[in-house]
């Protein structure tokens, strides 16, 4: 078979250990030089291919690629951008297999979640239709523990682990002022369909112990006059309360909590925003002090915390994406399948995108109690084996050091650029 190079792309919200991935990927095409060529990086995702705007990752040196494994952030940029369907982006896909020929590309990793699977499955399916077959595979990665056919999702055990970690620390805080201070503290994570982060938060708790944490998911309806008779009720016992909450916290009416304005008031969606909410709700009816916060960006980038089973296993999706191409195989992604908790044996197999893309796995009810509050053991059997291990990165005067790339631009070799039809 003829050499042909490679493109790289990350798509969609980063994580700890998306340049893990990265690692994985280019790690291993290196050392298939007789199959595939230069490896290429997109910048700022599959808007980079279709501007033709690549960088060469073999103009980065051995020690770089490898310090991607404890490297927050998207080495190459991401983004958060959707072709078009057929025939409307027709435009966009004649244009990558432009761009795909003039750089001999033939094959492609997009390392992303469901939205980005569909993507690299309309780059399977569609280019080589416009002349230009390409081995197009999706690379696992999102912090929201989402992806269907995959036990956990790479990105999600590290931010799991942060989550915990912060919620344990702030409860340790929290019980230390009760008495004269706060009673209540409010953290808001990402989710915003689902519930994964905001239940992993529950581990702060050791199990077995219905102690002052609440856990608030998207797929349990927010019921306003149980959530503060539970607030009540752990203040009476505890003396303060701590409360988890995923961003997408929904109402029985379908409208996440800060649609409505946290009364059932119509209002502007927003992203981000529910702790607030919660924390004026229960200052209000109960006249207690309240705190909140909310982790946002940090969560997602706390790589000085990382799940070393999550590094590993990001690494492993990368390597297992370039394995599958060079098999031949196409249009699917790298997922990770659970053989045992105790102890935890998993292993990488393929899943085809079409089985995978625009879909979302849900957090199982019966990773919470009947009441809704609190995890069970089923759930504290499957979060436990993910945050296990300290992926511990390197220190330079007293704070983590990161990959430092050239990031090399390919020359252009298209005369024209390109415009997205309106």
């Amino acid at each position: 078979m003829p050499v042909q190079n490679a493109l790289y792309a990350q798509s969609g919200g980063v994580t700890a250990t998306i340049n893990a991935s990265a690692c994985g990927v280019i790690e291993t095409a290196r050392r298939n030089k007789t199959r595939i060529g230069r490896v290429y990086a997109a910048r700022n995702g599959i808007l980079g291919a279709l501007h033709e705007d690549l960088l060469d990752t073999s103009a980065e040196s051995v020690t770089a690629i490898r310090a991607l494994r404890h490297t927050p952030g998207g080495a190459f940029g991401s983004c958060r951008y959707d072709l078009p369907p057929l025939p409307q982006g027709r435009a966009h896909f004649e244009r990558l297999a432009a761009v795909f020929r003039a750089h001999n590309i033939g094959y492609f990793f997009y390392n992303g979640g469901n939205g980005s699977a569909e993507t690299a499955h309309q780059i399977a399916t569609i280019l080589p239709r416009l002349g230009w077959p390409v081995v197009s595979i999706a690379v696992p990665k999102t912090i929201d523990n989402d992806i269907v056919r995959s036990d956990s999702s790479p990105g999600f055990g590290s931010v799991a682990k942060y989550v915990a970690t912060s919620m344990r620390e702030a409860m340790a805080d929290i019980a230390s002022m009760a008495n004269s201070s706060t009673k209540v503290f409010v953290m808001e994570v990402m989710g915003r369909y689902t519930g994964w982060i905001a239940a992993a938060c529950g581990l702060a708790l050791p199990g077995g112990e219905d102690g002052p944490l609440l856990l608030l998911v998207p797929e349990i309806h927010f019921d306003r006059k149980k959530f503060l008779a539970a607030v009540k009720s752990r203040i009476e016992r505890h003396g303060w309360c701590a409360i988890a909450v995923a961003e997408g916290l929904q109402l029985r009416d379908g409208r996440r909590l800060t649609q409505a304005g946290g009364d059932g008031i119509p209002g502007h969606e927003q992203l981000g925003g529910v702790a607030p909410i919660i924390a004026a709700m229960v200052r209000t009816a109960l006249n207690v002090k309240v705190h909140w916060s909310v982790l946002d960006y940090v969560q997602r980038s706390a790589r000085h915390l990382a799940s070393a089973t999550d590094v590993e296993q990001a690494y492993a999706v990368g390597k297992a994406a370039v394995e599958y191409a060079l098999a031949g195989r196409t249009d699917v992604m790298p997922v990770i399948r659970r053989n045992s908790s105790k102890p935890y044996r998993w292993q990488i197999e393929p899943a085809p995108l079409a089985a995978i893309m625009n879909r979302e796995k849900r957090l199982p009810r019966g990773f919470l109690t009947a009441d809704g509050w609190r995890l069970t053991a089923r759930a504290r059997s499957y979060f436990v084996p993910l945050i296990q291990g300290e992926a511990w990165l390197p220190f330079a005067d007293g704070l983590p050091t990161h990959a430092q790339l050239k990031r090399q631009s390919v020359p252009r070799r298209l005369q024209s650029a390109f415009r997205s039809p309106a």
